[in-house]
């Protein structure tokens, strides 16, 4: 873990970004049985259990997704009973920029011609995203959070967005940007823009690679964010 900043807000919520969000700030995207909460349709996949031990939440999210279901468990930091069945598992970190890191990148989000995505963008968006694989994205997502986009004679070439939202700091997703288009440093520019709206909030940004993808990470790491910690993403199916 990096050394704390006094700039920082308290980051012990990331170790459970995805149920500190849904029992937070994204109630009111979310559905819940018990000790279990994921969020709604087309919204998310992601899931997430009560820390505290307890073999009933299991049973609680079985109940809440249904029997042989995907389980979208995220970076969960509990494991299900060993009888679930493992669907995918890929490792990962996760970084967080303290405030004020790499400040000659932080735009006013009208840089580099960066532009706030609206309900009209949507079917953009899911072409853009079917085009690129930046992760999980759905019809929803972008209630999650803010989405700016970089468009190039009037199509959407780039998009990044706002989703997890646990107390105190807002996660940058959906980084993508056309085949065509690369090469041109738009993700740094959103990317930027997204942080420096952030941190004007009085949030800390942060956000989640693949550990495979060492171009990303350098890109990260250029805009100031330091890795946290090293984690698994993983997904079970229920019994």
């Amino acid at each position: 873990m990096v050394g704390r900043d006094p700039f920082v807000p308290d980051d012990s919520v990331l170790d459970d970004p995805v149920g500190e969000s849904l029992r937070g700030r994204h109630a009111h995207l979310a559905r819940s049985v018990g000790r279990a909460v994921t969020y709604l349709p087309d919204v998310s996949t992601f899931a997430a259990v009560s820390t505290h031990p307890d073999p009933a939440r299991w049973d609680d999210l079985t109940e809440l997704l249904g029997r042989d279901a995907f389980a979208d468990m995220f970076s969960c930091p509990v494991l299900p009973p060993s009888h679930w069945e493992p669907v995918f598992v890929l490792e990962g970190r996760q970084m967080i920029r303290p405030d004020g890191a790499a400040s000659g990148t932080r735009g006013d989000g009208a840089d580099g011609g960066v532009v706030e995505l609206g309900a009209e963008s949507v079917p953009e968006m899911l072409d853009l995203v079917e085009r690129t694989r930046p992760g999980p994205f759905w019809s929803r997502t972008p209630e999650l959070g803010t989405y700016l986009g970089i468009r190039e004679k009037g199509a959407l070439v780039a998009m990044a967005g706002e989703r997890l939202r646990p107390p105190g700091w807002t996660e940058i997703s959906a980084v993508c940007t056309a085949p065509e288009a690369r090469g041109q440093g738009h993700a740094a520019r959103l990317v930027g823009a997204l942080a420096a709206r952030i941190e004007s909030r009085g949030e800390g940004a942060f956000l989640h690679v693949a550990e495979a993808n060492t171009g990303a990470i350098a890109l990260y790491e250029k805009l100031g964010f330091e890795t946290r910690k090293h984690v698994t993403f993983r997904g079970f199916r229920t019994p």
